[in-house]
């Protein structure tokens, strides 16, 4: 029997899954990171304790599969997109590590929109910008940390630099890299004039050799098998974005089906044989499969909602469900069941992060009254949620020709029942998922079968290990209660957009 090793690197959590041949799930194991908020809209991580963090999940999940270090065949790595990981001249980190969830950028992107930069932009990475994106942040620092950029060696995307930890190589992997406004689309190549058009030409010679996802890149050296238990050489794949990875998972191989990944991130993407030109979506990238596109529309408004719920509004119930052995987000699942679709729960906005659309944008209840509990709160959210993906959606629905056959779910909400129902419902769509638990890390382990030849290349590795799960089908009833809420929430936000500016104002002041 063969096993391959999926790493998954989030926002806040490290994850490590192992996977045999025909896809089971043999042992996993997870741990969570700390967020560092050192000012409002800033998250960041320490970069050696998300590499000790790596090294625990590994040994963990070897221990729990009774398996060897050398029992692997190989090992990939996924992990979150933009945001930004520094690694120094003197062979450390030159600082924090910056998570996709970072807002400190938000002026560079309005100001390159205003001055035209974003349009001639666009016309080679096909890409709008982002505030959690590499070159923002890179333009941050140059101008209010100069000196970090003179002690940086290698820019890093987050999985990249744990990947460089293993191996002790440094590469960029494609389906990251052009995701962050650094790779010429049409050359697929890293691009002088794109860089000089953020002001960062400078930058070039820090961006490592672009490799793809079946790469091999390297081999676990013997100070990183020390640390994680695996065996000294074995190959490490190139791995991939993490939505990429979560969209191989669910076995997105063609573009019948839409994926949307409800993590920290609401991702919603399909695959295509080219990208979308004319400005309508926000970003495209290369897909981990060859010749494929992935057409996305994100931002950092999904289930990371609920986690930050669950931490601030119920801290005193997760204790007790802790001690009791309980599910908390069962129990969650259970109070959204008890209030029926069609009462009003507040509009809740899910931008605690950032939002898709203002760039001050907060997250925000709205309407509720004393009769109003925690429990319709949580309604709220989940609502909330859905409704954010669903914006997204409506945008991707408007590039294709045909609707698509069924929605392919990932990440925290397809472990509910609930909401998956919801989302069903809410996108009138069919929702399908994969019979795993960590689908980022499945799908690494889909990329190092192919990466080791073990299959033929990823098509056929989806083909031998992904098992689809029945679809939940949508309700036509609670669709149109849906499409009347999904009308308020749409309200709700037209009428606050003059509020955010006033508010950033504020905070600017004081």
């Amino acid at each position: 029997m063969r096993y391959y090793l999926g790493l998954d690197n989030g926002g806040t959590a490290t994850k490590a899954a192992i996977f045999d041949e025909y896809g089971k799930e043999i042992a996993s194991a997870g741990t969570d990171t700390a967020m560092l908020v050192p000012r409002p809209g800033f998250t960041e991580r320490d970069m050696e304790e998300m590499w000790e963090a790596n090294c625990r999940v590994i040994r963990k999940a070897l221990e729990k599969s009774g398996l060897s270090g050398g029992d692997i065949a190989s090992v990939a790595v996924c992990g979150h997109g933009k945001g930004l990981y520094l690694w120094g001249k003197d062979g450390r980190p030159v600082r924090g590590g910056i998570i996709s969830t970072d807002n400190r950028a938000w002026r560079y992107p309005e100001k390159w929109r205003q001055d035209g930069t974003e349009e001639k932009v666009f016309a080679i990475s096909c890409q709008h910008i982002l505030a959690s994106q590499p070159v923002s942040l890179l333009a941050w620092l140059k101008e209010h940390e100069p000196g970090t950029l003179e002690k940086t060696q290698w820019i890093f995307a987050c999985k990249d630099y744990v990947r460089f930890r293993l191996t002790g190589e440094a590469y960029a992997e494609r389906t990251d890299y052009s995701g962050c406004n650094f790779v010429n689309l049409h050359t697929g190549e890293y691009d002088r004039e794109l860089l000089s058009l953020f002001g960062l030409q400078d930058c070039m010679e820090k961006l490592p050799p672009l490799r793809l996802s079946t790469d091999i890149c390297g081999h676990v050296t013997e100070e990183a098998a020390e640390k994680t238990g695996l065996a000294a050489g074995t190959p490490v794949a190139g791995g991939a974005f993490d939505i990429d990875a979560c969209a191989l998972a669910v076995g997105i191989t063609d573009e019948k089906h839409v994926c949307m990944i409800a993590g920290t991130w609401s991702i919603n993407e399909y695959i295509g044989k080219a990208p979308v030109t004319d400005g309508s979506v926000m970003m495209n990238s290369y897909f981990c499969l060859p010749g494929c596109y992935l057409i996305e529309e994100c931002s950092p408004t999904s289930a990371g909602n609920n986690a930050w719920f669950v931490k601030h509004l119920l801290p005193e119930l997760k204790e007790e469900c802790r001690k009791s052995g309980q599910n908390i987000y069962e129990l969650m699942n259970g109070w959204v069941g008890e209030i029926p679709p069609e009462e009003f729960c507040p509009v809740y906005l899910p931008f605690l992060m950032a939002s898709n659309v203002h760039p001050n944008a907060l997250g925000r209840f709205v309407g509720i009254s004393n009769f109003h509990t925690r429990k319709h709160l949580v309604r709220s959210v989940y609502e909330g949620v859905a409704f954010s993906h669903r914006y997204h959606l409506e945008k991707l629905l408007g590039t294709r020709k045909e609707a698509p056959e069924s929605i392919r779910l990932a990440g925290g909400a397809a472990r509910s029942p609930m909401w998956t129902q919801m989302f069903a419902d809410v996108m009138k769509l069919p929702v399908e998922s994969v019979e795993v638990d960590e689908t980022g890390a499945f799908g690494c382990a889909l990329i190092g079968a192919a990466a080791v030849g073990d299959c033929a290349d990823m098509g056929k590795a989806v083909e031998k290990m992904c098992r689809i799960s029945a679809p939940v089908l949508p309700d036509p009833e609670r669709s149109a209660i849906y499409d009347e809420k999904y009308k308020l929430y749409c309200e709700t936000i037209r009428a606050l957009d003059g509020l955010w500016d006033s508010i950033q104002a504020y905070r600017d002041r004081h």
